[in-house]
């Protein structure tokens, strides 16, 4: 039997958003109780849920679209679905300290220290433990991130897509609109909000998986994303 790890983060109502995105709102639409026909029920058994949460929401992938407006026309329902199903790698910088810099030398080094080479087509994951050690509290804003130089070092080895466990990518303020457009401009893309890569340091290769919705126009989508150890 195949081992799955799960990389994503609950969605709940009150969970930490990026900045001015939507908030997440959740409320019974119809409860059990409605269903069978009570009359003014003492509690409500959701039957279905209504959810108010904007696209980029925990977990999640973005689209090529949401990396800057040339791109227009380029949204989560037109990318092929190989990029969301793709072989995985996860590197170690859990020596990262808040707001610092991932340079290329940092992913050549982290690398050769795992023993691994980056291949076409890759998910690259970026274990910083940014996730475990704030996720909700005053620094979870504050976390590392790629600098513009590692993510072109990235995306000219051709990835799908690589992922991290902080609200962005880059460091906002200093290298996180950059990163985003060159992701658009050598088109490949990135996941944020991951949890549980500590599981998969040392372990070599996997199968990753982090498929969206298929949204139409979408700027991006969260994602149930997994990785798999046959």
């Amino acid at each position: 039997m195949p081992e799955i790890i799960d990389l994503s983060q609950e969605i709940f109502e009150g969970m930490p958003v990026y900045k001015d995105l939507p908030q997440v709102k959740m409320s019974v639409h119809n409860s059990h109780e409605e269903w069978n026909g009570e009359t003014n029920p003492v509690t409500r058994t959701p039957a279905v849920h209504k959810l108010e949460l904007g696209e980029h929401t925990g977990t999640h992938v973005d689209a090529i679209n949401h990396m800057e407006i040339q791109h227009v026309g380029k949204s989560i329902d037109t990318m092929p679905l190989a990029m969301f199903y793709t072989e995985g790698i996860c590197l170690d910088f859990s020596h990262k300290d808040l707001c610092q810099l991932i340079k290329p030398e940092g992913l050549e080094a982290a690398c050769q220290h795992a023993g691994l080479d980056i291949q076409a087509g890759d998910t690259v994951l970026l274990y910083t433990d940014h996730y475990r050690k704030h996720f909700g509290g005053k620094d979870w804003g504050n976390g590392p991130g790629l600098t513009a130089a590692a993510t072109r070092w990235l995306g000219e080895k051709k990835i799908a897509a690589f992922g991290v466990e902080t609200m962005s990518p880059g460091v906002p303020g200093i290298s996180n609109k950059e990163v985003h457009h060159i992701c658009g401009e050598l088109n490949f893309t990135h996941y944020e909000n991951m949890v549980n890569l500590h599981l998969l340091i040392g372990r070599g290769r996997f199968r990753f998986i982090g498929l969206p919705l298929k949204i139409r126009g979408g700027t991006g989508s969260p994602v149930r994303a997994v990785a798999v150890f046959e």
